[in-house]
């Protein structure tokens, strides 16, 4: 039994890990991107992109999930996800942690004093240069510890795919409480959640020692 139940969640671990990956891939530099929308200095776009945040942190991760899912099929009486419930997944937690991660960056590129940007400017260097060569790298140095808390909540939030009927890890363990009366996997499903964390706090820890010379 020990062997089927943990078998069982290294399947649903891949979805859980594999939801992660994509929202990151896709996350980090859209919201970037965001952050700009949101600091620029066209009025209208700058409103556009901070209402759009607003509503996306204001609401639940899973009442977005839902909607993105289900609500084409409902308005448009035409599921355009078809069978494809990881693509309306990574949708909607790209979505949602793109809003958020720009909030992040956006605070780190506010940090950056203004006067060492106003020193690129007398030296001559562009808007680009000025960004990649003095702003980013401070940013990132600001950005890394909440960035990490956020990447780590990511790691949680994946169970949320099962409201979709995704069989992530916690609805793998789930299974065998239905299934077979048995509780003692969804305890050890608490394991792989821990092992996941560990492995993100020690690299995140890793990454912050790397950048202590931008003190």
């Amino acid at each position: 039994m020990f062997w089927t139940v943990t078998l069982s969640l290294l399947h649903g671990l891949s979805q859980s890990v594999q939801l992660f990956f994509l929202t990151l891939l896709f996350a980090l530099p859209i919201g970037l991107l965001i952050s700009f929308g949101c600091m620029s200095r066209l009025t209208p776009i700058r409103w556009l992109f901070n209402t759009i945040v607003w509503i996306v942190r204001g609401t639940p991760l899973m009442l977005q999930l839902i909607i993105i899912y289900y609500g084409p099929g409902l308005w448009f009486d035409n599921n355009i996800w078809g069978s494809g419930r990881m693509a309306a997944c990574v949708v909607a937690f790209v979505l949602n942690y793109s809003c958020y991660f720009s909030v992040i960056y956006r605070g780190g590129i506010e940090g950056v004093p203004v006067g060492q940007r106003e020193a690129g400017q007398v030296l001559g260097m562009t808007k680009r240069q000025i960004f990649f060569k003095i702003t980013l790298m401070q940013m990132i140095k600001r950005i890394v510890p909440p960035m990490s808390n956020e990447i780590i909540t990511l790691v949680k939030d994946t169970s949320l795919a099962r409201i979709i009927a995704i069989t992530e890890l916690i609805k793998a363990g789930e299974s065998f409480m239905k299934s077979a009366g048995i509780t003692w996997p969804l305890f050890y499903t608490g394991v792989f959640y821990l092992l996941f964390v560990g492995i993100l706090t020690i690299l995140f820890n890793f990454i912050e020692r790397k950048l202590d010379y931008f003190r």
